[in-house]
């Protein structure tokens, strides 16, 4: 169900969380006033207004430590992304320092270029995998480890070439696996449940007037589906409306132009 809800687009996560915390405080509102349990409800008036921060601070805690791990993820997206293009770009410029005629390593580094731009970012997206852009790699990372290399550029040239290569396979892993990774639901089920508590815990302590009653929740609420909208909003960092961009990467096509 989370992750469902999480694969919507903005407009229907807010509207879910419209719904859920609205209507939370729409069924408070009438079971505390306009229902056969009005009597009781009102009974239990005289809960002193601090005991409604106890929950609230439990609510606030999970969801800075919910919004902590979404955006955690994020950062870590962009690093694996800018170091990625960073050694592709070294790939490219040892490959036209050095004196031998290097143009099949810019040939599949093109290649497999392109193919992280216009394949893998949008497989990503999808949960997917992209083979042809594995098999890129695999033919850029086999070119670069030719021993040829090192018998005409030199050893030092082919180490680096090498090196470079072998780091843009890792963090090329990292961003795969920050693309398939999310935030554990049950994480997500408590910080939600949590504020319908919090909700609960406000009526508890407005029990003497319908008007401040109303109020207090419809703040709330508010506040509620703004801030945890717009953490499911960056809960893929690779897909939705917030989703990284490639162009760290597609920016490196016009060196082989």
């Amino acid at each position: 169900m989370i992750r469902t809800w999480l694969d919507l687009s903005a407009p229907g996560i807010f509207a879910v969380l419209c719904v859920l915390y609205f209507g939370v405080a729409l069924l408070l509102t009438v079971v505390v006033f306009h229902s056969p349990l009005t009597g009781f409800m009102r009974s239990l008036n005289g809960i002193v207004a601090p005991f409604f921060g106890s929950v609230a601070v439990l609510f606030a805690l999970l969801t800075g430590f919910l919004a902590a791990d979404v955006s955690d993820r994020s950062r870590q997206a962009v690093r694996a992304i800018q170091a990625e293009a960073g050694e592709l770009r070294n790939v490219y410029m040892l490959s036209v320092a050095s004196a031998p005629d290097m143009s099949p390593i810019r040939t599949r580094w093109k290649t497999y270029v392109d193919l992280v731009v216009s394949q893998e970012w949008p497989a990503m997206a999808q949960g997917h995998l992209s083979p042809q852009t594995y098999a890129a790699y695999d033919d850029l990372l086999k070119e670069v480890s030719n021993p040829a290399i090192g018998k005409s550029a030199g050893q030092a040239v082919s180490t680096a070439l090498l090196g470079a290569a072998v780091r843009v396979g890792t963090a090329r892993s990292e961003r795969l696996a920050l693309s398939s990774d999310a935030t554990s639901d049950l994480k997500w089920v408590v910080v939600i449940v949590l504020g319908i508590f919090t909700q609960i815990a406000i009526a508890l302590v407005h029990l003497e007037r319908q008007r401040a009653f109303v109020a207090t929740l419809v703040v709330f609420s508010s506040a509620a589906i703004v801030a945890l909208g717009i953490i499911a909003l960056q809960e893929y960092p690779f897909y939705g409306p917030l989703q990284i961009s490639p162009g760290p990467i597609a920016a490196l096509r016009s060196l082989g132009e």
